[in-house]
C-alpha cells in the first residue's frame, strides 16, 4: 500500500536529505517511537520501517532509543530471578 503526505519543501531541506532520503528516516522514526512506546515489536517495527532488524537496532542507536523495553516490573520480576 501506498500513502501520499504533502510536506512543505522546507522539510527535506531541514534535514538536508532527498525527498526519498527523508521519506524512509520518516518511516523509521515513526516505527521506532512505536517500538519505543511499547506499541509494536521490534520485528514489527523493523518490518514497518522496511528495514532488517540489524538496520532497525542501528537506527534505534541514531535516534537515541533503547533497544531493550522493559517495564519497570519486567525489570524486577527478571531481577528477581536470578
Amino acid at each position: 500500500m501506498q500513502i501520499e503526505i504533502e510536506l512543505p519543501e522546507s522539510a527535506f531541506s531541514a534535514l538536508r536529505l532527498s525527498p526519498e532520503q527523508f521519506a524512509r528516516e520518516m518511516r523509521l522514526a515513526a516505527a521506532l517511537k512505536w517500538y519505543e512506546a511499547g506499541m509494536i515489536s521490534q520485528s514489527k517495527a523493523a518490518s514497518l520501517a522496511g528495514v532488517s532488524r540489524e538496520e532497525f537496532l542501528l537506527g534505534a542507536g541514531r535516534f537515541q532509543v533503547s533497544a531493550a523495553q522493559a517495564t519497570p516490573a519486567e525489570l524486577a520480576e527478571e531481577l528477581s530471578r536470578e
